[in-house]
């Protein structure tokens, strides 16, 4: 990934945070057949290992954690992101001399996958998974709700995937390379877009 200086996100906290509230991922690994992209939500442990690991789980019939078993792999998980006019820069009407942009947030999460058939470590995943993401509507469904015998049916279809990471990287395009003015006028043009206040923030 192309990366200028001031748009390297250096803090961890914020590279987790993304990662965390942003947890589909493009997990990017090479097979027999070139690259290939699977997209599936993540858990971010980040008390496990330097970096942290990755923890999810696939189909049993995707190739992936046979194929991708063992080999280093790239996941690339999207924060917020959104169009720039270049009207909203207060230099425009002193130079004319600016040009449509896209500022987002994007971390890089480097490692080597390990394939997990273990099932109590499955269930153990997939009961936190469920509870997170259910966890702010009004009625949660849980795992239990559903009967134990085909909840057991359903773990022998998947295999999890542990992730320790080797490298972080993040990269904040938000406006960094803009005068003050033009960056106020970014953030003001974009409303309540989640990217205005990172603009704001610099």
């Amino acid at each position: 990934m192309y990366l200028p200086p001031h748009f390297a996100q250096l803090d961890p906290a914020a590279l987790h945070a993304l990662m965390r509230e942003h947890p589909l991922a493009a997990l990017v690994s090479l097979g027999e057949d070139g690259l290939t992209a699977d997209h599936l939500p993540l858990e971010f442990d980040a008390m496990a290992g330097e970096y942290g690991t990755l923890l999810g789980h696939v189909a049993r019939a995707n190739p992936l954690w046979r194929v991708a078993a063992g080999t280093p792999v790239l996941v690339v998980f999207g924060g917020p992101q959104a169009y720039v006019s270049p009207s909203w820069y207060p230099s425009k009407a002193a130079t004319h001399k600016v040009v449509p942009t896209w500022n987002y947030t994007v971390v890089h999460a480097h490692g080597v996958l390990q394939a997990v058939e273990d099932a109590p470590w499955l269930e153990a995943l997939v009961g936190r998974l469920t509870d997170h993401h259910e966890a702010p509507r009004p009625a949660p469904w849980a795992v239990d709700d559903a009967p134990a015998d085909y909840v057991q049916q359903m773990l022998r279809a998947i295999v999890g995937i542990r992730i320790p990471l080797t490298r972080l990287v993040g990269k904040w395009k938000v406006s960094q390379n803009r005068s003050e003015a033009d960056r106020l006028g970014v953030a003001d043009g974009l409303g309540d877009d989640p990217m205005a206040a990172l603009v704001r923030r610099g």
